[in-house]
């Protein structure tokens, strides 16, 4: 969530990013709600306040005047009984004031949480504005040796590609029938060497991580609680595109909900926590199932293992101190990260700087890695496809949106309590990423060719038909 100080201080820069992040948000409404909720805490804490005082001074006070009445005249007796009940009644009534604030409290507050949480991290100021995808930028490309992007497939290899669709069913890769038969529309089975294939993408990706760039390999669960999903920042906003398990219904305390990333567990794991500086940054990387509805993606991608609702995938979260150039340094590593991996796997991609419209809810930044797919895009003349770029990477900035939420905070060096600023990337998702894979690794033959960073977790296997 946004810091309420700074929306206070400076409206307009969430205005501002309401707007270039192509979102509706009421930003005056929650400035009126919050002057009216803190009006509202004001009075309520003056009251509480005298409540104590005449609390501690009415007591005596009243003993005081009940010993002076029984000595009084009539006339002192009707004075001291008019003292005594004005002083218990003023009790009663800042008690009644208290009440009367905690109502109107209880009756704004959802409307006023709402909105905060509603409202986005602000884009940085050097993201270039844009309303979506078709806005981003690309910033730079990398092919292996003798692939040339101004060629199709056909001219680099010297023969027509075969889709990944096909290539699957030619090897027994995948079996999408049998998939489809226990769980319906974009489920798949991995069989042979196609599962072979997969987890040896994913125990590269995870070996790679701890070993060559000093992360932590964590474990952590892809079933967790709402306060997570809403920590994390991917409710209210992606509520729709998370499974839900209903678990309040049978009686359990809660509900659960399944997570789409690993990223979730990964920042949950730290939340409520004060961290010590020294313990800065944070590394951690995982391997989980992920689950996604995909609600919204009617029609697109149908077929093969592009867009499903369950897959697995390498994360990597970077926990660091309050500090820009220190999270865009993180950052940097994130996308060096992925490029050493899609090189070593001889893969061709590019990278897109991502626009305000693109960025989502909690992202100030965000770089988008596409991997070429020769067997997507539109058919050619010579009837081939014509090869189009497939997101397979993504690696953001959130600033404190996630730490914030989550209450995940650290002592600075001058033992101030801040929040601190996260990032997340995929390091490798799969079996999307198989796709390029086998697509640009294929043979005229129709077999394929194992990267050879993947043969030492496949046993040795160095083709596949």
């Amino acid at each position: 969530m946004i810091d309420l100080k700074e929306l206070r201080e400076h409206p307009d820069r969430f205005r501002n990013g309401v707007r270039d992040k192509c979102m509706t948000v009421d930003i005056d409404r929650l400035l009126a709600i919050d002057e009216a909720r803190r009006a509202i805490i004001t009075r309520q804490e003056t009251a509480r306040a005298e409540q104590n005082r005449i609390g501690k001074e009415s007591g005596p006070m009243i003993g005081q005047l009940k010993a002076k009445f029984k000595s009084a005249n009539p006339l002192e007796k009707e004075r001291i009984t008019s003292e005594i009940a004005g002083l218990e009644a003023r009790p009663i009534a800042l008690k009644a004031e208290v009440q009367e604030c905690d109502a109107r409290l209880a009756a704004i507050e959802p409307e006023w949480k709402s909105l905060w949480m509603l409202v986005p991290q602000p884009p940085a100021a050097d993201v270039p504005k844009g309303k979506g995808s078709e806005d981003n930028i690309e910033l730079r490309r990398w092919a292996p040796a003798g692939w040339n992007f101004a060629q199709t497939f056909a001219q680099n290899r010297g023969f027509a590609p075969r889709t990944h669709l096909e290539l699957v069913k030619m090897h027994g890769l995948v079996d999408f029938e049998r998939g489809v038969k226990m769980a319906g529309t974009r489920h798949y089975v991995m069989t042979g060497l196609g599962m072979r294939l997969h987890q040896a993408v994913l125990r590269y990706a995870i070996d790679f991580m701890a070993d060559r760039r000093g992360f932590t390999p964590m474990g952590v669960p892809v079933l967790v609680k709402e306060e997570c999903m809403i920590g994390t920042g991917f409710f209210p906003a992606g509520r729709e595109q998370a499974y839900h398990i209903e678990e309040s219904v049978r009686g359990s305390a809660h509900d659960l909900f399944l997570t789409g990333t690993g990223e979730v567990g990964l920042m949950g794991l730290h939340a409520d926590e004060i961290l010590d500086l020294h313990a800065l940054p944070l590394k951690y990387c995982t391997v989980s199932t992920c689950f996604r509805r995909e609600a919204g993606a009617a029609g697109k991608d149908t077929a093969g293992l592009y867009r499903i609702h369950q897959f697995d995938k390498v994360e990597q979260i970077v926990v660091c101190r309050a500090d820009e150039a220190e999270s865009r340094a993180w950052h940097a590593q994130m996308m060096e990260t992925v490029e050493m991996i899609l090189q070593s796997l001889g893969l061709a991609y590019r990278l897109l700087q991502c626009c305000t419209g693109d960025l989502g809810v909690k992202n100030e930044d965000m770089i988008d890695i596409e991997s070429w797919m020769p067997g997507r895009g539109a058919i050619g003349s010579d009837g081939a496809p014509t090869g189009e770029f497939g997101e397979t990477h993504s690696a953001s900035r959130l600033g404190d949106f996630q730490c914030r939420r989550l209450n995940l905070r650290y002592r600075d060096e001058t033992g101030k309590l801040r929040f601190a600023y996260a990032l997340n990337n995929t390091v490798i998702a799969s079996p999307r990423v198989l796709i390029p894979i086998l697509e640009m690794h294929q043979q005229a033959d129709g077999s394929v060719v194992v990267p050879e960073v993947l043969r030492p977790f496949m046993g040795g296997i160095a083709k596949i038909g």
